[in-house]
């Protein structure tokens, strides 16, 4: 579990100080954000294994918080800090895609046991033979795909460009590439393949506020956590 990224976001600041110093004694990387756009800023710049949110905030509560990040198909967990009133909160919460939830004021040793629990969970997850791209995961075993928790229909073709594109998310990929590896073209070729079956996985997978494969003009395609 060690050097596990946690942001953990609470305007109080004794309580992002007693957070932040029991999870750095797990022995986790913390980053500290002070309200919700403090901590989409930290988001847009770097990958979290574990949010721990506040829920009664300021300008973003966490809350919307997570409903911006949960839109823009970021599936990191998510543990949130709630008061004894907010209870109907938590409630939204798990419905927007929370993992987990504490009651303050909550004991250290239950917070850390919480998150080793978490971040145990999602770990094992991704150590299985699947690949992710935001809400997209693949199961190589089962050569199943996935958006969120709906299995999605591919053909044989589909599956491997999109398989070809999740193992390199982020990364643009040259059509010439893709011909090469998806088609067996090894030659330079006008063909429109790549452009019609990217926008048949384009009508499949773009839905719930994700867009996240993109055209790069001139050169090719991308797939990206948050569109």
């Amino acid at each position: 579990m060690n050097q596990a990224q946690i942001l953990v976001v609470d305007d109080d600041p004794g309580v992002r100080e007693l957070v932040g110093d029991v999870l750095e004694l797990e022995g986790y990387e913390v980053t500290i954000a002070v309200d919700g756009l403090d901590a989409l800023s930290h988001i847009r710049k770097r990958k979290f294994d574990l949010y721990v949110l506040d829920l009664n905030m300021p300008k973003i509560d966490g809350l919307v918080l997570l409903e911006k990040v949960r839109a823009a198909g970021d599936s990191t967990p998510a543990l949130l800090l709630s008061a004894r009133r907010e209870k109907d909160d938590v409630h939204t919460g798990f419905r927007t895609g929370a993992d987990d939830y504490v009651t303050k004021p909550f004991s250290i040793e239950e917070l850390a046991l919480r998150v080793e629990a978490i971040l145990r969970r999602t770990r094992n997850e991704q150590s299985a033979n699947v690949v992710r791209c935001g809400p997209i995961s693949i199961d190589l075993d089962q050569h199943l795909v996935k958006f969120e928790d709906s299995v999605i229909e591919l053909s044989p073709t589909e599956y491997n460009l999109l398989q070809y594109l999740i193992e390199r998310k982020n990364k643009v990929v040259r059509k010439d590439a893709l011909l090469n590896a998806i088609w067996g073209i090894d030659f330079e070729n006008n063909s429109t393949v790549v452009e019609t079956y990217i926008s048949y996985l384009r009508k499949k997978l773009h839905r719930d506020g994700f867009e996240g494969i993109k055209t790069v003009r001139g050169v090719g395609f991308q797939i990206v956590e948050r569109a």
